[in-house]
């Protein structure tokens, strides 16, 4: 059943909606601060919002939960004006609909059920884009893969550690509201970008087994440029993809340090984009527990320890801390990725899904 929330200061006016919408789940809101706290838990199919409420009124509500990542929930703005210009800044806003007080209930009903209707196939319209991006993402994972063997897994590993790492912050309510689970998902989907700027240096400097000279560290620190040019070029064609921003970021900034002694500009501390100081922990937490051919995988101790020592140097202290406090979370993804992978690799007969 879908599931409705109806938010108003006036209770015979919550009452007699909710009593019109007998077909659907309700759930009433007194206020604009309830109504944010309830859209959070319930995650309602669609909100019918008043517009003129004390305290915070049907825009404040309406801004709050397009920050809290609730954009995809239709909301239908109720009013009893009928001045234009409310309608215009409403609707500019990313209201769905108005209607006007007193509700007519066959009116009600027919609104409701064609932006019920709309969403979901806006919802369905958007995951099949998603799916096309995401395939995008791992189609140059694989290509990056083949031209550097020490990056078997390592990209998607990568966005699973981001993904966990960014979850455990909001859990905390650190970096609020820039961090919401939308903002998690996108960065979640935007980390196998990462290291694509990879495809642009030569394998023999990717696949080099002792140390690199000046020179050709030099070349490997310019895949964050090559990376975010070729993320930029994609953006600059589909604008509206906010996915391709975000990976453009972190390919460009995934490698600057929270000092500020990093690459590609030198950036420090929170200059550095939110999402690009989470990946780099991720990042480098995968680089230390996997094998390479310049190191072999480390213990998942060892690895905390690496993390523990760059926080305040490479690392945003803030983000080390949680990562340190959920340590064993990350250890136990470990070992599941790790498990997998070994699933994967080989085919019933024992030769190899995939050779580069």
């Amino acid at each position: 059943m879908k599931s409705i929330l109806v938010v108003d200061d006036d209770e015979v006016v919550l009452e007699s909606i909710c009593a019109q919408l007998s077909l659907y789940k309700t759930y009433a809101a007194p206020s604009g601060k309830w109504a944010l706290e309830m859209a959070r838990v319930l995650r309602p199919n669609l909100i019918l919002l008043d517009v003129n409420m004390p305290g915070m009124d049907g825009f404040d509500v309406l801004i709050q939960l397009q920050r809290q990542g609730l954009r995809d929930i239709p909301v239908i703005f109720l009013t009893a004006s009928e001045d234009p210009l409310i309608q215009i800044r409403g609707l500019k806003s990313g209201a769905a609909d108005f209607i006007h007080k007193p509700v007519n209930g066959d009116i009600l009903y027919h609104r409701i059920k064609l932006h019920l209707q709309f969403a979901a196939y806006t919802r369905s319209l958007e995951r099949s884009i998603e799916e096309m991006e995401d395939h995008i993402g791992y189609a140059f994972a694989d290509l990056i893969e083949c031209k550097d063997y020490n990056f078997s897994g390592h990209v998607l590993r990568t966005a699973k550690y981001a993904e966990l790492l960014g979850l455990c912050l909001y859990d905390k309510g650190f970096f609020s509201p820039e961090l919401t689970l939308g903002f998690i998902d996108t960065m979640t989907r935007s980390t196998p970008f990462h290291d694509i700027g990879k495809i642009g240096i030569s394998e023999e400097i990717l696949r080099k087994k002792g140390p690199l000279s000046e020179d050709e560290f030099k070349t490997v620190r310019g895949h964050t440029l090559i990376g975010a040019g070729i993320l930029k070029d994609i953006h600059e064609q589909l604008p509206g993809r906010d996915y391709f921003k975000t990976a453009e970021l972190i390919a460009r900034f995934h490698h600057e340090r929270y000092d500020g002694t990093g690459y590609p500009f030198g950036f420090s501390g929170d200059r550095i984009p939110l999402c690009c100081r989470i990946v780099a922990v991720a990042n480098v937490y995968d680089a230390c527990v996997s094998d390479r051919v310049y190191h072999p995988a480390m213990e998942h101790s060892a690895a905390c320890e690496e993390i523990r020592r760059g926080s305040g140097s490479e690392f945003d202290p803030r983000i080390v801390d949680v990562f340190l406090e959920n340590s064993g979370r990350f250890d136990r993804l470990k070992n599941e990725l790790q498990q997998t992978a070994s699933i994967l690799e080989r085919s019933p007969s024992g030769e190899a899904y995939f050779d580069c």
